[in-house]
């Protein structure tokens, strides 16, 4: 049998072959070394000397140790966290997400549950093709865009001037624990 490679092949199994390269291709003596180049050479920046043959700067940490005004900083940002405003505009937040969030879930459940257990109501013909399960299942994809659309009315109209005026008032705060730096 002729392998596609032009060589000839034996049974299919490559048993044979693969003994014969194992005779072939013998393990490698211990006497050989591989040569790398690079074995020795130090990266970038890691104990080289400058042109003075000082040892060069070393690279500094990516994160430096807190500071005061570090910490005066984050100070900032809980003492807003308790202020009566960010609290006004997360109880505006939590009024309207949760009803609606536990609105479309039972709206969702319903949906599957009248689905599954109750196909002859899903089936039950509205007008020409149409059936209720039919109306249901736009009736989610409507539910989703109005509640969209809700939600970015009631930020539009109750939450984001606050949140504006909150997070302003926190700059500000933030820039002066930081000694005017901005």
């Amino acid at each position: 049998m002729q392998s596609s490679n032009g060589r000839p092949g034996g049974a299919g199994d490559g048993s044979e072959r693969s003994a014969e390269n194992r005779e072939e291709h013998a393990t490698p003596s211990r006497d050989v070394t591989y040569e790398d180049p690079w074995f020795h050479a130090l990266a970038v920046g890691w104990g080289e000397v400058d042109g003075t043959g000082r040892q060069a700067p070393a690279v500094p940490p990516a994160r430096s140790e807190p500071d005061a005004t570090a910490v005066d900083a984050s100070g900032v940002y809980v003492q807003v966290q308790h202020s009566q405003a960010f609290q006004e505009v997360r109880g505006r937040y939590r009024r309207f997400v949760v009803p609606g969030v536990v609105g479309f879930l039972v709206w969702y459940v319903g949906y599957v549950v009248a689905a599954t257990t109750a196909p002859g109501l899903m089936a039950r013909p509205v007008a020409g093709a149409v059936n209720m399960g039919l109306l249901a299942g736009l009736g989610q994809f409507l539910s989703t865009f109005l509640l969209t659309w809700a939600y970015a009315r009631h930020a539009r109209l109750r939450r984001d001037r606050a949140a504006l005026e909150l997070r302003w008032d926190t700059q500000e705060l933030a820039r002066g624990a930081r000694g005017g730096a901005s």
